[in-house]
């Protein structure tokens, strides 16, 4: 189980990282991991349950494309093979 400092290293020490609140509740998360010039790893793209199929998990991982593209960074995801649809 990860702490929440374990959470803020993670975030902290990430190339990009991307919130989701509701009022002051964090509901959502994605980061990436990148050498900042050629390839960003896209990684822990999270949505509480009671939050989950209302579109904020797409809208993060727009977000995360949009910002790897403004900054010439190709995304690429890395996630185990049975969260794939999840990102599709």
């Amino acid at each position: 189980k990860l702490t929440v400092n374990d959470l803020k290293q993670m975030c902290t020490q990430s190339w990009y990282a991307i919130y989701t609140f509701d009022e002051q509740q964090l509901v959502g998360m994605g980061r990436v991991i990148s050498d900042g010039v050629i390839t960003g790893v896209v990684c822990g793209v999270c949505v509480l349950p009671s939050y989950q199929s209302k579109g904020i998990g797409k809208e993060m991982l727009n977000r995360i494309i949009e910002h790897c593209e403004q900054n010439r960074v190709i995304p690429q995801l890395m996630c185990v093979e049975s969260l794939e649809s999840y990102y599709e």
